[in-house]
């Protein structure tokens, strides 16, 4: 157990520098989020005016309802009158507008070249995927990601002479790196050239590895996720230029989640890279929920018990399926399907034990200190309250009082970092070496 210096991180461009980073398809998909948000806080400022008109009603009785009905209609959103004849005008015009830019931007931009991407546009567009990517995907947005495998920063075409073109060292060694929540694979390395290479490239120098990096849309469900990322992995096996000897998957945070939806995919799939797979390893993977999203969903239930703050819920309710799936850690399509994401509902999904004959490692993180000589001895519930500043320590060890879920780590199988957050887990050297040791 050791420190870790704080992470290095490409940082989001500022505004000034915003446009020498976009790409023309960005503008496009940005044009098309400003339309859906202008129409999105119209409808807002529609409907609390509804709710005011009854809550301002109610004590009249009859008479307040009758008012209610003739000003605002049943539904209590004001559609009459002059305030109605506005709203309606303002929403008419922001379609309008939006289409036609649309329609503008969809005939000039596949003309136009698009430069190299480069790292703060990774950033920026791999933050709105987490917080919006469903939506992104559901409305065929530019800017929705679509899943692939990268290697520096460039997606890898899967077939064998492709393959061999651009991994001309490859082994049979194949390490997968799966990224987290809001993240993209270049932000596996450190911010800087000074700062430590990434895990991938140090256990390709010392250990043989070949690395390859999952790029994918983490607002989507993390099944729906799994689901694809279990395909594309069969497809690189069989593409793979050398003969496989193993596969192992290095997971951070959602990434995790997303590795054992697909484990649980090519088991029921049948498909051939499950049996190559030798080791998975989580860092500060919440494979029993975050407590961040818990409070969303408290927030949703407050906002959503009260007439007149009931449409900010929906403000709340932006928040994309890949965020919801981390308030308990969902990983499979039943965990989902046919319930409410926003609801407030308990813990009720179908038990995943770790894939068999898989070596399974968790890293998890704590922001305490280790206590000097001398010193007061270390406090586990505050350990376990601190965890990484987003995941507890138990759920990033997998630990749960039901023994359907608990993941059952061996004591040999699990180590803490401590004074690390989330974030640090990608840049440690103290971790690195744990990896090492398990990879080795």
């Amino acid at each position: 157990m050791s420190t870790s210096p704080p992470p290095r991180l490409p940082k989001l461009p500022s505004l000034d520098e915003l446009r020498s980073h976009l790409h023309p398809s960005d503008i496009q998909g940005l044009a098309q989020l400003a339309t859906r948000g202008t129409l999105g806080i119209t409808e807002l400022v529609e409907k609390v005016q509804g709710n005011v008109y009854k809550a301002v009603a109610a004590p009249f009785g009859p008479a307040g309802q009758k008012f209610v009905d003739r000003e605002a209609g049943a539904s209590g959103v004001r559609k009459r009158g002059v305030t109605g004849l506005v709203y309606g005008s303002v929403k008419g015009v922001t379609r309008l507008a939006g289409g036609a830019v649309d329609t503008l931007l969809s005939r000039v931009v596949p003309r136009l070249p698009a430069p190299a991407s480069s790292p703060q546009r990774e950033a920026l567009l791999a933050a709105l995927n987490g917080v919006l990517g469903d939506q992104l995907q559901d409305s065929a947005n530019p800017l929705a990601i679509s899943m692939s495998l990268r290697h520096e920063g460039q997606p890898l075409r899967l077939d064998k002479a492709a393959l061999a073109q651009r991994l001309p060292g490859a082994t049979g060694k194949i390490l997968v790196l799966v990224h987290g929540l809001c993240m993209n694979d270049l932000q596996w390395r450190a911010g800087d050239e000074a700062g430590p290479q990434d895990y991938g490239r140090q256990l390709a120098q010392e250990l043989g590895y070949t690395p390859v990096y999952l790029h994918y849309n983490t607002g989507l469900h993390t099944s729906v996720n799994g689901g694809q990322f279990a395909a594309l992995l069969e497809q690189l096996l069989q593409a793979w230029p050398q003969e496989v000897e193993a596969v192992s998957l290095l997971t951070h945070s959602m990434g995790g989640l997303v590795a054992r939806s697909a484990c649980h995919s090519a088991a029921a799939g049948g498909l051939h890279w499950l049996g190559r797979l030798k080791h998975l390893v989580f860092l500060g993977t919440p494979h029993h929920g975050a407590p961040l999203e818990k409070v969303g969903n408290w927030v949703d239930t407050l906002l959503g018990s009260n007439p007149l703050t009931r449409p900010f819920a929906k403000i709340a309710q932006i928040r994309s399926a890949g965020i919801t799936d981390l308030r308990y850690g969902h990983v499979l399509p039943v965990d989902w399907q046919g319930a409410d994401r926003f609801a407030a509902a308990p813990d009720t999904r179908q038990p995943l034990p770790l894939p068999a004959g898989v070596a399974c490692f968790a890293v998890a993180a704590t922001l305490g200190a280790v206590p000097a000589t001398g010193g007061t001895a270390r406090t586990p519930l505050l350990d376990e309250a601190l965890g990484d500043g987003l995941v507890p320590l138990s759920s990033a060890l997998g630990q749960h009082a039901d023994p359907a879920r608990d993941l059952a780590f061996l004591p040999d199988q699990q180590w803490i970092a401590m004074e690390t957050g989330h974030i640090a887990l990608l840049h440690s050297p103290a971790v690195y070496q744990q990896l090492r040791r398990w990879l080795g």
